[in-house]
């Protein structure tokens, strides 16, 4: 039987973000439709007949830069030449951009014979966090009217523009809340926490400030209580490390920020928490 591929429907990525959670990689409860508003062509599974047995993503932010992840072949199909069929199918419908994804240690060498290059590591610390400070001083939760500003600050702290993904990123959810800190009308740092089939994830947290970030994060985690966080920080950001050690969370595991391009010049230090492993 010949494999397919072809995009996923928003139920196809349903399903491969159950086998991102059978693989531990603990997504949010309600991430599939914000990651598809995005791009709904960049999310690619692999068929055999009416069997799926693979996926990609390669979302798509603008005409320049693109994100690699969610590539998962079902365990009862591996080893049989699917994953580079459907992995060359996810590179070539971003074909002319630079590709960034955050690859788990297993597949690290395989990134690089297919031409990605190392950045730095990506960490993801885990725990109960414990003594943290809670205040609403400057903080306050993100509104429809703080849309501009928000936008404005997220792009100097990614790649590309994302605002399909950022206005449903940021839309009211049961599961996903995002707080900003403001100080004088000026936003200067924001945060979104989001319930995981394993505790909560912290991500993006975006601050001008270690001290700004950690406000930030202590309002975040008020809804989590004694919970399990997890919060991806770039190894390069020592302030958010530190920060996290400080409060109890511990690394968990690693990946590794790898582009096939251009790498882009990113604000690290100001970088606390990347959004998401799958969109970036």
């Amino acid at each position: 039987m010949n494999l397919t591929i072809r995009p996923m429907t928003l139920s196809d990525l349903d399903v491969a973000l159950g086998w991102a959670r059978d693989e531990g990689w603990n997504p949010g409860l309600d991430d599939a439709g914000a990651f598809y508003a995005q791009d709904p062509g960049g999310f690619l599974m692999g068929w055999l007949g009416t069997v799926r047995i693979g996926c990609i993503s390669v979302v798509k932010y603008g005409s320049d830069f693109a994100f690699l992840g969610l590539y998962i072949v079902h365990p009862a199909h591996r080893g049989k030449g699917y994953g580079k069929a459907i992995w060359d199918a996810g590179i070539a419908s971003a074909a002319g951009r630079t590709i960034g994804l955050d690859g788990v240690v297993a597949q690290q060498d395989n990134y690089r014979k297919s031409g990605f290059a190392f950045a730095h590591k990506t960490v993801r610390w885990g725990g109960s966090l414990r003594g943290l400070v809670t205040t609403r001083s400057f903080v306050r939760p993100i509104e429809v009217t703080d849309m501009d500003a928000v936008l404005a600050y997220d792009n100097k702290h990614v790649a590309a523009d994302r605002e399909r993904f950022l206005k449903a990123w940021l839309a009211p959810s049961p599961s996903r809340q995002t707080e900003g800190y403001f100080e004088d009308g000026t936003l200067r740092g924001f945060g979104t926490i989001r319930r995981c089939v394993d505790g909560w994830k912290i991500g993006p947290l975006f601050a001008d400030t270690p001290a700004i970030a950690e406000t930030l994060l202590a309002t975040l985690v008020t809804p989590a209580a004694t919970d399990m966080i997890f919060i991806d920080i770039p190894e390069p950001n020592r302030a958010s490390a530190a920060m996290a050690r400080r409060l109890g969370l511990t690394p968990a595991f690693e990946t590794a920020r790898m582009y096939l391009g251009a790498a882009p010049a990113l604000m690290l230090h100001e970088i606390f928490g990347i959004t998401t492993l799958e969109l970036g």
